[in-house]
């Protein structure tokens, strides 16, 4: 376990829901990664990239909606800029399985 944090410290991340509208292949990152781009309604489209190759292909992810960090400063993996850090939990083989709401939900809105 992580070191405890307070109710204020969590509450400083913001994590929303958006949905996936665009695909591509990453070569030039590191490890196997996608680029994403993500509707998130009001607060526009974000662009991540995400390891999540061994999962999901790029069909699989078009249209679904997933969880991110978007408030993170915008950081730069290899010549792509993340703008949001989509959320997801290693499997026992360490591949990110991503999380998402049990229902459809509107782009945009806020977990709490």
């Amino acid at each position: 376990m992580k070191n405890e944090i307070t109710f204020e410290d969590f509450s400083k991340v913001d994590i929303r829901v958006g949905t996936i509208i665009e695909v591509n292949d990453f070569p030039e990152a590191r490890n196997p990664a996608y680029q994403l781009c993500i509707d998130f309604g009001a607060l526009g489209i974000k662009k991540s990239s995400a390891q999540i190759t061994n999962l999901y292909s790029k069909e699989t992810l078009l249209n679904r909606q997933v969880t991110a960090i978007v408030n993170f400063k915008p950081r730069q993996i290899a010549n792509f800029m993340s703008e949001c850090l989509v959320l997801g939990a290693y499997n026992e083989k360490g591949d990110v399985v991503l999380l998402k709401t049990s229902k459809q939900i509107k782009n945009g809105e806020q977990v709490s």
